[in-house]
């Protein structure tokens, strides 16, 4: 069965009968817990994805190309039927220097930190210093909505002789929406992990996912609660063309096969 459903439905039942009820800044309110980790393999055989409800992969993929293309407006993503980042455009569709600004053109100051943190696997991959941020104070009041998931650390990982090296991901999220957000966010860093090993010649490894507040929005208790019911299916499989440089990343090179799920659950967005 596809491995993150129990830990999905582990942190939402943590959330429910842990956490603490809270204003936020939508005025919608949120029930919350501060500071959780989930770990979990990036096995392209088994791919970790939800399975017990449906996440939209095209919605996935579509904007971590986006992202990693260091897009700002919304006319690519709409092109390709994904909407997610509407709301937060503005009359013309940018949304700012948001994400992949920041990962290929930090302070638009021309710093590559996603080429650069691939360059130092290849280069020096014993080091610690293989970071890429998306969260700039100096620009935070131009983007539509500052990074929720706002930075992820590499690290290569030496294996038997022999063997391609394995490469991990930790990511660190500020604000984590849990119902709608997270799970869509799990599975895009799962697959950046895999398109960048690929790029750098390794076997992907591990996510280590840390978020600060985690909360189920207050109209999402019911939702959530209908979640923990389903059934949790079988994990697809994840295929990753050959890859050798992370311009040349594109939707085409990555295909999700088998991916079998529950419903889609709608949930209304807290703006």
């Amino acid at each position: 069965m596809a491995q993150l459903d129990q830990k999905y439905d582990d942190l939402i039942k943590d959330v429910l009968e842990n956490g603490t009820d809270s204003g936020d800044r939508t005025g919608t309110g949120t029930r919350f817990v501060f500071g959780r980790q989930v770990r979990f393999d990036v096995d392209l055989g088994a791919f970790p994805i939800i399975t017990e409800k449906h996440i939209v992969w095209n919605s996935v993929l579509t904007e971590l190309v986006w992202f990693v293309q260091g897009g700002t407006n919304i006319e690519y993503l709409n092109e390709n039927d994904v909407h997610i980042w509407d709301e937060w455009a503005n009359e013309n569709g940018e949304v700012g220097p948001v994400y992949g600004y920041q990962w290929r053109n930090w302070n638009g100051e021309g710093i590559d930190q996603l080429q650069g943190a691939i360059d130092t696997i290849n280069e020096n991959p014993n080091s610690r210093r293989i970071m890429v941020t998306a969260w700039n104070p100096a620009q935070i009041d131009r983007m539509g909505l500052p990074p929720c998931h706002f930075q992820y650390q590499f690290r290569s990982e030496p294996t038997p002789e022999g063997e391609p090296q394995k490469l991990h991901v930790l990511v660190s999220q500020r604000s984590c929406d849990l119902f709608l957000g997270t799970p869509f966010n799990w599975s895009s860093y799962a697959t950046l992990l895999a398109v960048v090993a690929e790029v750098t010649g390794h076997k992907p490894g591990e996510v280590i996912w840390q978020g600060g507040d985690v909360h189920l929005y207050q109209n999402h208790f019911k939702q959530a609660k209908k979640v923990l019911e389903l059934p949790h299916k079988e994990a697809p499989k994840l295929e990753v063309e050959e890859i050798n440089d992370i311009d040349n990343f594109y939707k085409s090179n990555v295909n999700l096969v088998g991916y079998d799920s529950g419903p889609f659950v709608k949930a209304p967005i807290a703006c």
